[in-house]
């Protein structure tokens, strides 16, 4: 009788054991189920917001282009909204000029730093440096801006004369922020090879620079070449830095010395009064910037992907 009540009892706990894992597996597979819907939800309203976005400045933006003709738009040298001339050419060219100028300077910058923080540099500098570095990624871009005012501008106008507000102003402000994102995605990509690849390359009898020239550089492009895209795109589309240190005149400039207007500045300067085809032109504007960077980021998709391929 007491051998039957002990077996009556270790099947009940096994059966009660048992109910409570399939309920902690049930609740566990909800949990994951209600995460899952909310993320693709979050995922869904993203595509949502930017396709709803991009229809917008498409549909305002698109007439005027259309009216005007897209080569008298892009390539007209001259804006007069009060005329009803609009022309974004010299804009262009200051966007142009001033994110090559901030490429040139920020590349080899950006790149060296992350070489020196992955393989040179000692541990205690790289705990000091990395936070530091990343605290500059998070300081808004005004303050940037209201700095290359105050120290910057001036410095310019003591060395090479005029106003100071220019271009060369454009290029070193964008190049110091865009250093973090850079230095971020480079040195990540080049802590994340194998190690087998720095071992082997030594074992053979490299020297540490042939090492990081020849086999990890190399390997790295693709990280390098996502972070030189993502900090084109920040200089490309950043504004209040830019409106601060540029000058804002809407002509062509013959220098890196002269005043210049971006896409982004020109829209952000005017939209506050703009009305009518006026404002029909700062969306066209809008939509010329969307392409302009739609293109820039297709072409250095495929060519990360021939190079997968490859």
């Amino acid at each position: 009788m007491n051998n039957l009540l002990s077996d009556i009892s270790l099947h009940y706990k096994r059966g009660a054991a048992s109910l409570r894992g399939q309920g902690k597996l049930f609740n566990r597979k909800a949990y994951e189920n209600m995460v899952e819907k909310v993320l693709f939800l979050c995922g869904a309203f993203s595509i949502l917001a930017v396709f709803i976005i991009t229809f917008f400045v498409f549909y305002s933006g698109l007439p005027l282009i259309f009216r005007t003709g897209i080569g008298n738009f892009i390539f007209n040298s001259q804006w007069a909204p009060l005329q009803g001339v609009f022309g974004i050419l010299p804009m262009i060219m200051g966007s142009i000029m001033v994110t090559l100028g901030a490429l040139i300077i920020a590349i080899p910058l950006g790149l060296g730093g992350a070489i020196f923080l992955a393989e040179f540099a000692p541990r205690f500098v790289t705990r000091i440096f990395r936070p530091a570095i990343q605290l500059l990624a998070g300081i808004p871009s005004v303050v940037y801006g209201f700095w290359g005012l105050i120290i910057l501008v001036p410095l310019l106008r003591g060395y090479f004369g005029g106003s100071g507000f220019s271009a060369l102003a454009g290029s070193i402000i964008l190049a110091i922020m865009i250093l973090p994102t850079i230095i971020n995605i480079s040195e990540d990509s080049i802590i994340s090879i194998p190690r087998e690849y720095k071992e082997g390359s030594l074992a053979l009898g490299a020297t540490r620079w042939q090492t990081v020239k020849h086999v990890l550089l190399p390997c790295a492009r693709p990280g390098v070449i996502t972070g030189i895209v993502l900090g084109m795109g920040r200089a490309i589309g950043e504004t209040m830095a830019i409106i601060m240190v540029t000058g804002n005149v809407a002509s062509l400039p013959g220098s890196i010395l002269d005043p210049v207007r971006t896409l982004t500045g020109n829209i952000v300067i005017e939209i506050g009064y703009a009305h009518g085809e006026h404002q029909e032109a700062l969306f066209a504007t809008g939509a010329v910037l969307f392409i302009f960077i739609m293109v820039l980021n297709l072409l250095v998709n495929f060519r990360l992907k021939k190079e997968g391929d490859a």
